[in-house]
């Protein structure tokens, strides 16, 4: 399937590693222009090595989006893209009676306003020119909130009431904007966690990835971690042409996990 998307410039935050880099190679693969982001420029020039070869082209945007100048910065070198990927986000676990306000302050600048920043900049220019796409990688985490990290829940829940909201703008156009909601992703993170735990435990990677299934996602019907590139392979679809029909839905990757009609 021909997923039309020579030609088109995509910014995919946050894609030196994991998603973000599943993403891009994604993307690249199906003959885009891919803008590789991270914060520093030795990361992003090594993560274009790793997806080379491809039909498309790559280019470095070194830019630190966590912050509001590094946006400044990022918006002059890269001022017009056909697709966004909001996928820059950080998580971490905590109680909730020990997270503080600038914990919450935080983690909702990075997760929430990074995104939020750059929509305001490129959304009314892919409207203008009657075509666009933008994706926020959200998670289940969104809908099943974690208890022991409620402020990660809170933000991915944010994501899907932006796109949501700007989805409802679009109305007549060619420009779509939709939410992916993975579930337990195998990323290089998750994948050092295991293999820590298994060390720990002094057990294989294995029955660490089957225990978590059985204890922490027992409802997950795929019942083990999901790649990174079955998340990337979903984006690339939702960008193509062929995704056009797709707007305003909050896309389960999740394997599962979550269990609903809608």
């Amino acid at each position: 399937m021909d997923f039309d998307l020579e030609g088109k410039v995509a910014l995919v935050t946050a894609s030196t590693s994991g998603i973000g880099l599943a993403i891009a190679k994604a993307l690249a693969y199906e003959g885009a222009t891919v803008y590789i982001n991270g914060r520093s420029r030795e990361k992003v020039e090594a993560a274009i090595e790793k997806i080379k070869p491809i039909k498309g082209k790559l280019f470095a945007a070194p830019f630190d989006l966590t912050d509001k100048a590094g946006f400044d910065k990022l918006i002059k070198t890269l001022p017009n893209v056909d697709i966004l990927i909001n996928n820059l986000g950080i998580y971490e676990v905590r109680n909730f009676e020990d997270t503080t306000d600038e914990d919450w302050l935080r983690i909702f600048n990075i997760n929430v306003m990074s995104g939020i920043r750059l929509c305001r900049h490129y959304f009314p220019k892919m409207l203008e020119k009657n075509w666009g796409r933008i994706i926020f990688i959200s998670s289940e985490s969104g809908v099943n909130i974690p208890t022991e990290m409620i402020h990660y829940g809170m933000t991915k829940t944010a994501q899907l009431s932006i796109a949501s909201g700007l989805a409802a703008l679009t109305k007549g156009t060619k420009v779509t904007v939709n939410s992916i909601l993975p579930g337990p992703t195998y990323s290089e993170g998750v994948e050092q966690f295991v293999a820590e735990i298994a060390k720990t435990k002094n057990i294989s990677p294995k029955q660490v990835e089957d225990d978590f299934f059985k204890t922490v996602r027992p409802t997950s019907l795929l019942q083990r971690f999901a790649t990174v590139d079955e998340v990337g392979a979903l984006v690339a679809f939702v960008c193509s042409g062929q995704g056009a029909a797709i707007n305003g839905a909050p896309l389960r990757v999740d394997g599962g996990v979550i269990h609903s009609i809608l």
